[in-house]
């Protein structure tokens, strides 16, 4: 894949004396007071880390960067760093980073990660654009049965989670998807031990670790609930997705490959609502009338409300009918009807 050209984003920055902090640096330098001071009044550091919501008030949303990962990964017709400005002139104030979608320096990921952060929070600022949560993939197995392996796994999460900070977002998302023939229990443990750490590393930053229904295990949503009970803290909970509720593939394969077992997503959805610190309101092809082809948004509306949530809605298209910004567009006038009703 090709990723945006991070030299220039270096350059720009002017930052060429810095290759080397640690993270205990990176946190110090984002400034773990000083970034309190300047979150201080915009609902960010409330008791539940969500912002407010009553029942005479819209649900705030927020646009996922997936909606645009054609965009980003394939046409290569939309520059990374340009998230905030694109989500801005789609009609969003507020936005969700996949960090996959950026281009990190494996030699010095620390610096590199700060870098990127910086850029992102520079560009967001000036287009008065929120960032809601960054979606971390790819940067290890936090339920692997090594614990060298989920160390490892915990140490490269933690860098999101300070980059996340220094944003002034409400959460990180990490993923569980255990292996479709792994022992539950042990994932269950191994889930718990990792997710546990890290909530304890987030809380002082007032930060949300929350956890996607995104494939194999994690899909079946009464094991990660269990996992989330286990767990019971407070700044850890899930991101109920919409779609993500295939639990087992053709071949066994992750990703790609026909569902051929699918947890039942409303059922779903209700199991995870609990703990939910944000929801991905998630589409794949659209009725005449406006309404999800294969998703009973209404149902999903009552499910959301009866929940008492109060958090960010993520908007998100998914679908191959559409182009992306259509689709977005289609999905938030969706969003909005059943939710907001506007």
């Amino acid at each position: 894949m090709v990723f945006i050209n991070w030299g220039v984003a270096v350059n720009r920055l002017k930052l060429q004396n810095d290759n080397h902090m640690e993270r205990r640096d990176f946190v110090k330098t984002t400034g773990k007071a000083g970034m309190f001071f300047a979150l201080a009044g915009t609902g960010l550091l409330n008791d539940q880390f969500m912002p407010t919501r009553t029942s005479s008030t819209k649900y705030p949303l927020s646009l996922a960067q997936w909606s645009l990962h054609k965009a980003f990964m394939v046409n290569k017709s939309l520059p990374g760093l340009d998230f905030a400005r694109k989500a801005k002139e789609l009609g969003f104030d507020a936005i969700e980073y996949v960090n996959q979608l950026y281009q990190v320096d494996g030699s010095n990921k620390t610096a590199s990660i700060r870098n990127l952060a910086q850029e992102l929070k520079k560009r967001s600022d000036d287009e008065g654009v929120r960032n809601v949560q960054i979606m971390v993939d790819n940067e290890g197995d936090l339920c692997a049965t090594s614990k060298e392996k989920r160390q490892q796994a915990i140490d490269n999460h933690k860098r999101w989670i300070d980059a996340s900070h220094y944003l002034g977002c409400v959460s990180t998302r990490v993923n569980l998807f255990g292996d479709s023939d792994k022992d539950p229990a042990a994932w269950q443990a191994m889930s718990v031990e990792s997710l546990s750490v890290l909530a304890d590393y987030a809380a002082p930053l007032k930060l949300n670790v929350v956890v996607e229904n995104h494939g194999g295990l994690s899909s079946d949503a009464s094991k990660l609930a269990a996992v989330m009970k286990a767990v019971g803290k407070q700044n850890c909970g899930t991101l109920p997705d919409f779609g993500n509720f295939c639990v087992r593939r053709e071949n066994g394969a992750a990703w790609g490959a026909p569902c051929v077992e699918q947890y039942d997503i409303y059922k779903g959805t209700s199991e995870l609502m609990p703990y939910a610190k944000g929801v991905s309101a998630k589409t794949f092809d659209f009725k005449a009338n406006g309404d999800e082809a294969t998703i009973d948004y209404e149902r999903m509306g009552k499910i959301i409300r009866d929940s008492g949530f109060t958090g960010y809605l993520g908007v998100e298209y998914e679908g191959d009918k559409m182009g992306e910004e259509e689709g977005i567009l289609a999905t938030r006038r969706l969003v909005e009807r059943i939710f907001n009703g506007v």
